[in-house]
């Protein structure tokens, strides 16, 4: 079956991280040479059979970004249909544990401010995500 026969969502995990004063949150922009290449998103990545979400995020984050993250409690999870996959996005409030974000697969990073949100061109699956952290914390 190819992924655009998939009828299942595609679980997708990923990091709500602020810094110490909370006044900024961490973005990373995808690598060139990947679909949706040079846009901005949250951390994270798929769900690997046998993994919760939480295990999941923490293998993606150490992956993607060199740190032990610790997954706290869910912001909000989206459902959205790309043209090649249809993901169901579940972005939790996460704590660095330990370590330091380190680029060692994404292009750039950034922490930002919510009214920042507008200067990046993000992947379309956040939108919803990014309208809500707007009228949460902007």
């Amino acid at each position: 079956m190819n992924v655009n026969e998939r009828k299942d969502p595609v679980g997708v995990v990923a990091a709500l991280i602020w810094d110490e004063e909370g006044k900024r949150f961490l973005i990373c922009q995808r690598p060139a040479n990947k679909k949706r290449g040079m846009l901005w998103e949250f951390a994270g990545g798929k769900i690997e059979p046998g993994e919760t979400e939480r295990e999941a995020l923490i293998r993606e984050l150490r992956e993607e970004l060199g740190f032990t993250a610790a997954p706290g409690e869910l912001f909000m999870e989206v459902v959205h249909a790309y043209p090649d996959l249809t993901v169901r996005l579940s972005l939790f409030h996460t704590r660095i544990a330990s370590g330091t974000p380190t680029l060692l697969e994404h292009n750039d990073m950034r922490w930002i401010t919510p009214a920042e949100i507008g200067s990046y061109e993000f992947c379309p699956a956040d939108t919803d995500i990014l309208a809500e952290i707007t009228k949460r914390y902007g």
